[in-house]
């Protein structure tokens, strides 16, 4: 199905409030991109480790009308990744700026070839309306 989202959960209980939390997630991302198709988001929870505590990972695939986005937040060693929100905040954060990257480069490629798509808003003054600039100030 277009513009959709698969939640997955691996080696953890699905919940409300996760599903509820990545949602919300992902429709953030939408506001930075209106390209997005679809995608997927993973929540795995490794086997618990007796010396380090469980740590969770999340991947996410975005689905976009150009280049996908993929985010892997697979940080062993990240404490604060014991927390899964706080694992799920710095994936889609990371996901949030490799949009923000991508919808940059998507726009300097349009302006560079079509340069007049871009609107400076002095298509429709005349030369004589134009202010005289004379005396710079600084």
């Amino acid at each position: 199905m277009p513009n959709e989202f698969q939640v997955v959960f691996h080696n953890i209980d699905q919940s409300d409030a996760l599903t509820d939390n990545v949602q919300k997630r992902i429709e953030k991302l939408r506001r930075f991109s209106s390209e997005i198709i679809g995608g997927r988001v993973v929540l795995n929870s490794p086997h618990n480790n007796m010396h380090k505590g469980k740590v969770y990972s999340v991947a996410i695939e975005i689905h976009t009308g150009g280049k996908p986005v993929v985010v892997t937040q697979e940080q062993h060693d990240n404490h604060a990744h014991e927390d899964l929100y706080v694992a799920i905040r710095d994936a889609f954060n990371a996901a949030e700026r490799q949009l923000k990257s991508v919808d940059k480069k998507h726009r300097k490629e349009a302006i560079h070839k079509n340069p007049d798509a871009v609107d400076d808003g002095l298509d429709d003054v005349k030369d004589d309306e134009l202010p005289e600039y004379t005396q710079a100030i600084g």
